[in-house]
């Protein structure tokens, strides 16, 4: 039987940050309740971000709170920095994700800083991470193509993705943020991971602008990484990048392993329907529960 994969479930974080409407707590805590329930086993659960920026994730320490996390369940949070990671330890958090850019464009537009300024903000947070027993998780965002620099070589995003390691993330999301990765980007960017990287400790997050996002990841299966984050519905973009319309929906990824014999633990059917159900709610959240 092929290997098994881990699916990183990030709709309620990467796929609701970018839509105009903003969900009540207790339907985000039921999404999370129903994805658990569908199988799933490491869900980005929310983003400790300023509200001013991302206000659909204003919430989080309330999500946080009214979660029943069990055991063998990873609930990640998204932090910029240590105001961010005190929040979300505070809330409950024992899992976070850090994020960097792989261009200075894409850097300054989303957080406001160079490169090298995201990674001392980084700095506190891994620190006291490592103090507390707190899983981390790197991502390095516009990692193939850039919407404000353009075309991104690997190297670029294989330097950050080192760095990231180095100081202490435990796996490194490689994001195709703005969904327009060729064929011939992706399997660049694998033969750097290869030659550079552990291979165990990457993930790859698509975004599906082109519709090309199903094959980028079973074209990442075939080169070794088991772990491939996606979204229920496809929903999900970076506000940040202009005509990045939504994830992988997690259902499309689900389907293709499963037609191929690839095991996930997870129910393809059910996802399908939290997707649908999801949907629904952002269409008329006073209906949704």
């Amino acid at each position: 039987m092929p290997d098994a994969v881990q699916i990183v479930e990030v709709c309620p974080r990467d796929g609701l940050q970018n839509e105009a409407v903003s969900l009540p707590t207790d339907i985000k805590i039921e999404l999370i309740s129903r994805l658990v329930g569908a199988g799933c086993t490491r869900i980005e659960a929310s983003s400790f971000v300023s509200p001013s920026a991302v206000p659909q994730m204003a919430d989080a320490d309330d999500v946080f709170r009214g979660l029943r996390v069990t055991d063998g369940t990873d609930m990640i949070a998204l932090v910029p920095n240590e105001r961010g990671y005190d929040r979300a330890i505070a809330a409950g958090c024992r899992s976070v994700e850090v994020f960097a850019a792989a261009t200075e464009a894409f850097s300054q537009a989303n957080i406001r800083c160079s490169i090298d300024e995201s990674f001392a903000r980084f700095a506190p947070v891994l620190a006291k991470a490592a103090t507390d027993g707190i899983r981390v998780r790197g991502a390095v965002s516009v990692a193939f193509n850039c919407p404000y620099s353009g075309p991104v070589q690997p190297q670029q995003a294989i330097d950050v993705a080192k760095r990231l390691l180095a100081i202490g993330c435990g796996e490194v999301s490689i994001a195709d943020t703005t969904g327009t990765a060729t064929a011939d980007q992706v399997a660049a960017m694998l033969d750097a991971i290869a030659r550079e990287l552990p291979v165990t400790s990457v993930a790859m997050h698509f975004h599906d602008t082109h519709g090309l996002a199903v094959d980028h990841v079973l074209t990442s299966y075939a080169a070794g990484i088991r772990v491939f984050d996606a979204s229920a519905g496809g929903l999900g973009g970076c506000p940040f990048s202009p005509g990045a319309p939504g994830n992988v929906a997690s259902e499309s990824v689900l389907a293709a392993f499963e037609a191929r014999g690839i095991t996930t633990g997870i129910d393809t059917a059910a996802i399908r329907e939290i997707g649908a159900w999801i949907r629904a709610c952002l269409n008329d959240p006073g209906n949704a529960v």
